[in-house]
């Protein structure tokens, strides 16, 4: 949320609708020193690197709103996101990687912020560094695992993430799978949903929405981040004064940042982002190597592969972008990843060479074709293209005609788990399709683009 508003903030300074009212924003944030005295720093790579922050606090959120969104109970006082974002240094680029909260981490020596006693450089999960010595030592426990030098802080709360996404009025997400959650409340059906504040609130947080836990909580938090900055850039916040300053000075006025990061930066920043697009955003989570990585005295924690995750951070160090930034062709959201999905096709027609046509077309998509189409047994044409499923395999089957427009499904029995295409004299074509997860790459990065709704 606060990466947004920067951009916005910067988008605006760069379209000439002031510096003053740039300044105006930059007094109402809480100021605070998360650098202060620390040493042994890593080195400045290229590009900017700022250490968003997202906390549990809850301090202004009515009661009737905390009972909606089951936001009762103590806040931890700890963090709920952490995410690097790196902004390239010719400003043409923004790049999002995701620390999962329950990381392993080797927290620095440091003297506790609540009990003022000192402590040794001990094992703990990442989250737990704001709660021992909060930003301070949050920066320090990052660049410790990262050696990604960090320039900026940004943290915020759910009161103005709530409230952000009220004023936007409300930001779509899309989802190819239901999310039910009961911890959070979060009840959404397969397709496009408006979210409102409390709604949006639900749907980052939810751990227990589908079997990847923390991992799928921090895919759709960058879904949203993407689906957020579309949504600011297309219409029309960003070169509305009135419209923008409502936006900026709603989060703005319940974030906290690091002293150098004010008004000069944004309107240096302004100049070369004024064409920013949800393409030019790229998202990923470090690389994990073990998901449950046991400590004593801590439990189960998330352990980052030492090799992927070190290349990870050494692109951001030099400036590289982690995902493929070319022209993609917009893809349709399914609820199986094409990789898993096999497929044997048939020729249903009398014309030669249809059934490699198909079987082609669907391998580039990603599905995992024969590479030996067959003619279809019979000697009636098939006017429809089918998709013969065993019914076990019905989401496979219904990912599989996605790609196929026009496609009709017919169970079969006891087919098992390779699915049949028998290509009709309908056939128009494959749709290109991806799952939500469906992470490509070497660091599984997407870009903002590729998982917007569409």
């Amino acid at each position: 949320m606060r990466v947004a508003t920067t951009f916005s903030v910067t988008v605006l300074a760069a379209a000439g609708i002031g510096h003053a009212l740039v300044t105006s924003l930059d007094s109402g944030i809480d100021r605070i020193d998360p650098f202060k005295d620390m040493k042994n720093r890593p080195a400045a790579g290229h590009g900017t690197n700022v250490l968003l922050v997202g906390t549990d606090g809850r301090d202004r959120i009515t009661p009737a709103e905390k009972k909606k969104y089951r936001l009762g109970g103590a806040p931890c006082h700890c963090t709920d996101t952490v995410m690097i974002v790196h902004i390239s240094a010719d400003h043409d680029r923004a790049s999002v990687v995701s620390l999962p909260r329950d990381s392993y981490a080797e927290m620095p020596a440091h003297t506790d912020r609540t009990t003022g006693e000192k402590h040794h450089p001990h094992p703990v999960k990442l989250n737990a560094a704001y709660a021992e010595g909060g930003p301070q030592l949050t920066v320090r426990t990052v660049e410790n695992m990262t050696h990604v030098k960090i320039d900026h802080y940004l943290e915020v709360d759910f009161t103005s993430f709530m409230r952000t996404v009220d004023v936007l009025g409300g930001v779509e997400v899309c989802t190819a799978k239901p999310l039910k959650d009961s911890y959070t409340g979060l009840n959404l059906g397969v397709g496009s949903h408006k979210l409102n504040g409390g709604q949006a609130l639900q749907y980052v947080r939810s751990r227990h929405a589908d079997s990847a836990s923390d991992l799928g909580r921090m895919q759709r938090q960058q879904r949203f981040l993407a689906s957020l900055i579309s949504a600011t850039t297309s219409s029309g916040v960003l070169l509305n004064p009135v419209r923008f300053r409502e936006v900026a000075g709603t989060l703005l006025g319940s974030v906290r940042a690091d002293k150098g990061f004010g008004t000069n930066e944004m309107v240096d920043l302004a100049e070369a982002m004024r064409n920013f697009s949800p393409s030019s955003s790229e998202f990923t989570t470090v690389p994990i190597g073990d998901m449950s990585y046991p400590v004593k005295g801590i439990g189960s924690t998330v352990k980052w592969d030492p090799v992927k995750s070190g290349k990870l951070f050494q692109a951001l160090r030099e400036d590289e972008p982690l995902a493929a930034h070319h022209k993609k062709k917009k893809a349709k959201v399914v609820g199986v990843s094409p990789q898993q999905i096999r497929v044997q096709v048939e020729n249903g027609t009398r014309t030669p060479g249809l059934g490699m046509k198909v079987d082609k077309a669907l391998k580039k998509t990603g599905f995992r074709t024969s590479g030996a189409p067959a003619n279809a047994s019979g000697r009636a044409v098939a006017e429809h293209t089918l998709v013969l499923y065993d019914p076990r395999w019905d989401r496979s089957a219904k990912s599989l005609a996605a790609a196929l427009p026009g496609a009709r499904l017919k169970p079969v029995k006891g087919q098992g788990p390779m699915l049949k295409v028998v290509a009709g004299s309908d056939y128009k074509g494959v749709r290109p399709v991806r799952a939500e997860d469906a992470y490509q790459g070497e660091f599984g990065a997407v870009t903002g683009d590729e998982v917007v709704c569409g």
